[in-house]
């Protein structure tokens, strides 16, 4: 349990992180909601199925 609050007290040391997320767009929607529902998005463009390959360079 000493472990746990050590460890909790160190990321209270941390600055917060920053993003930028540029503007979303509404284009290109899915007119068929219950296709859009199975997709996870309303977006065509943010539909990104898994390929199963990695990442690698």
């Amino acid at each position: 349990m000493k472990e746990f609050f050590s460890e909790y007290q160190l990321l209270n040391q941390l600055p917060l992180g920053m993003a930028y997320v540029p503007l979303q767009e509404f284009t290109h929607l899915y007119e068929n909601l219950e296709e859009a529902f199975c997709k996870g998005t309303l977006f065509k463009d943010l539909y990104k199925p898994f390929s199963g390959r990695r990442c690698v360079r």
